[in-house]
């Protein structure tokens, strides 16, 4: 097991708490990663106050992750010590159906598993996301962060940055293309650094979220 450390809500709506807790025990195609940015997104606002009706707790958010690895499985071939890594939303999926063998895990027909607020595959042992001291993944669901993209900045695109970007691609829409926009959408661009940063407020609308670091 690999000590972490986080910020807990441990019932619906509460403020974020400092919390240590135990990340399980890496595999051979695992790599673990020390934290350095997380965004801050509605979703994360959502489950914390149980909008949706299924958040369980206690939950340490956090799905827009970016880190340094620091250890890898005997079997990693992406990434090496040292390297900049990013988690999005997904971390897992059944990795055998239609959808997974052609790219789309996030359309696994079983369902694919959640960064955080879901549980590890077969076990009933909760996953605690990114606002948070490390994380561990399978290689196949993080991404490399070129050397040239600040780490800040990579964490947002983690989730508000390839909700836009996929349709845009998906539909081939570039210059000179008509596109258009919910006037109820709103994008929230909020940083959490892990251990730099002494408090956090992200705010969308009325909804607020926030956390202080433990002295």
């Amino acid at each position: 097991m690999i000590a972490a450390t986080g910020y807990v809500a441990t019932n619906a709506g509460e403020m974020l708490t400092p919390f240590q807790f135990e990340r399980r025990d890496p595999g051979p195609t695992d790599v673990v990663i020390q934290l350095l940015w997380c965004g801050v997104c509605h979703s994360d606002l959502h489950m914390v106050e149980n909008t949706w009706g299924f958040s369980p707790f206690p939950m340490v958010p956090g799905h827009e992750m970016v880190g340094r690895v620091i250890r890898v499985g005997a079997k990693v071939t992406k990434f090496r010590p040292g390297d900049t890594a990013a988690v999005g939303c997904m971390i897992d999926s059944c990795r055998t159906c239609v959808n997974c063998d052609s790219g789309f895990e996030q359309y696994c027909d079983a369902g694919p598993v959640s960064s955080f607020g879901s549980y590890e595959p077969g076990t009933q042992r909760l996953i605690f996301g990114g606002f948070s001291s490390h994380y561990i993944v399978d290689e196949r669901f993080a991404l490399t962060v070129p050397a040239s993209l600040d780490p800040a900045r990579a964490a947002p695109l983690l989730c508000a940055g390839i909700t836009t970007f996929s349709p845009l691609r998906h539909w081939n829409i570039g210059p000179g293309k008509r596109v258009g926009n919910s006037r109820n959408a709103r994008f929230l661009r909020c940083t959490w650094n892990h251990g730099r940063r002494r408090d956090l407020a992200g705010v969308s609308g009325e909804r607020r979220i926030r956390a202080t670091q433990a002295q």
